[in-house]
Parts: C-alpha cells; sequence; structure tokens
C-alpha cells in the first residue's frame, strides 16, 4: 500500500479538503488531483460554484470592512482556507493598521502558506492556528496570546458551517466560541442553502460526504437560528450576494446564488 500523505508536512492527498476544493474555485493552484476531481464532480452539478466562492469572498470583504468602519480592531477567522488576496487582515488593517487578527484552519497546506503570509505582515498583528473548529477551545486557548478577549471581537465562520453536520453539533460550537467573547463583538457567517434546489445540494452533499467531510446545507430558518440570542446588523438575514452592496465589490452575476449571510453583535 502506498502512503498518499506529503511527508512530514502532513498533507493528506488520500482524499479531497475542502480548503483545496475552494482554492480550486477560486481558480488557484494549490490543490491536488483528488481535490480537483471532487471539485470537478461538483461543478457538474452545479455549474456557478465558482461564481458562489467569489460571492462568498467579496461578502467577507464587505462584512470585514463594516465591523472595521465600526470600530472593531480584533478579528478570530476560523476556516480561514488557503490565502486569497486580499486576505481579511489586509481588509481591515486597510482601515486600521492596529487590527489584530487570528486565523485558524485545520489544512496543513494552509498553515504552510500562512507562515509565509505572516512573514510579510508586522510582527504580533496577525497570527495563525492550526486548528478544527470542533476544537473550540483549543482555538480560544490560543487566539487568547493575541486577542484581549476583554475587549469585542468579531468572530468570523465563512463559508464553514455548511462543512460541519449535525452530528458534530455546531450550534454547540459556535455558542463556545461565543461564549467568552466581550459584549459588543460580533458574529460573521455565511452558509449554503439548498432553498432553491434541494436536489441539486443533496447531490453536493453526497459528494463532499463521500470524501470524508461532513458537509450539511441549512434553510434560511435554520440557518438563522445560529444568530439566536444575537442582536442581527440591517438587512439581517439575506442573500449574501444582497448583503450591503454599497461596502464594495457588488456581485452582478445574475443567477441567484444560493448563500445566506448574516452579521450580529453580541449585547
Amino acid at each position: 500500500m502506498t502512503d498518499t500523505r506529503s511527508g512530514a508536512s502532513g498533507i493528506d492527498t488520500s482524499k479531497p479538503h475542502s480548503a483545496r476544493m475552494y482554492d480550486y474555485f477560486l481558480g488557484g493552484k494549490d490543490n491536488y488531483e483528488v481535490d480537483q476531481e471532487a471539485a470537478e464532480k461538483v461543478i457538474s452539478v452545479f455549474p456557478h460554484v465558482s461564481e458562489m466562492a467569489r460571492t462568498n469572498r467579496r461578502f467577507m470583504h464587505r462584512a470585514s470592512r463594516l465591523l472595521a468602519e465600526r470600530g472593531v480592531r480584533q478579528f478570530l477567522d476560523i476556516g480561514t482556507g488557503i490565502p486569497t488576496r486580499p486576505n481579511l487582515h489586509q481588509v481591515v488593517q486597510e482601515i486600521a493598521p492596529d487590527a489584530r487578527v487570528v486565523y485558524a484552519d485545520n489544512d496543513p497546506i494552509v498553515l504552510r502558506h500562512a507562515e509565509a503570509l505572516l512573514h510579510s505582515t508586522r510582527q504580533g498583528s496577525t497570527t495563525y492556528v492550526h486548528a478544527d473548529v470542533r476544537e473550540p477551545e483549543k482555538i480560544i486557548e490560543a487566539a487568547r496570546e493575541t486577542l484581549d478577549f476583554d475587549q469585542p471581537i468579531a468572530l468570523s465562520l465563512v463559508a464553514l458551517l455548511h462543512l460541519v453536520g449535525d452530528e458534530d453539533d455546531p450550534h454547540r460550537i459556535v455558542t463556545e466560541l461565543l461564549r467568552p467573547l466581550a459584549p459588543g463583538s460580533y458574529l460573521a457567517l455565511s452558509h449554503a442553502t439548498g432553498d432553491f434546489d434541494p436536489e441539486t445540494w443533496e447531490r453536493i452533499v453526497e459528494i463532499y460526504r463521500s470524501g470524508g467531510t461532513p458537509a450539511q446545507v441549512r434553510s434560511r430558518t435554520e440557518f438563522a437560528t445560529f444568530f439566536d440570542g444575537l442582536e442581527l446588523v440591517d438587512p439581517g438575514v439575506e442573500l449574501a450576494m444582497l448583503w450591503h452592496p454599497e461596502l464594495g465589490e457588488p456581485d452582478g452575476h445574475d443567477e441567484r446564488i444560493p448563500l445566506y449571510a448574516g452579521v450580529a453583535r453580541k449585547v
């Protein structure tokens, strides 16, 4: 039997990884044949998935920009993926050069890129945690080395929770990540939905799950429950392409992209 792991790097190329598939959707080169094959299966049933990935990136940029303009100076971005310019820290530090950012992801290839990226960033302002969102305690503990939890923090779980099945209790994960955050902190989320074409998304979920990723799309109502107990920023839960387009990088795509988004404040 051949070991398909890439030596000491710990990068498993025996099965697709969602971060590398996302990189492929965005036209990146940091992916392997196994990721490309799985991504092409998704494209075959939903040709707009690359535009969906770009829509998600543009939402992240607009949401981060809004929060930085509202005075937030600390950001915890979980499921950051392979760096694609502009990254979250570049968006917020353009507005607030003193902003501190902690990235977290569970793919070793993201760590490899993060190490190179952080060398070009001001010392101490941006750091990276190698951890899975299913390890909220580990992420919080590591983030405390960079972030002041007595001050507001923007928690970003963009295009992540649809990669966490109900069997892993995503509501518990979100609750545990929010619990130590100070009042005035924010939660930014985006999430794929099968509301408009359930059969297509059932097939996409099966592609991810057959590769080992416990994907699960959710309805608008199900997505909204992640904001329970928080104060939603206008316009509330909305399609990502329609969320504050005036903040820059509006979507010009004619198709309705099945991605919900929202930002809410901890009171």
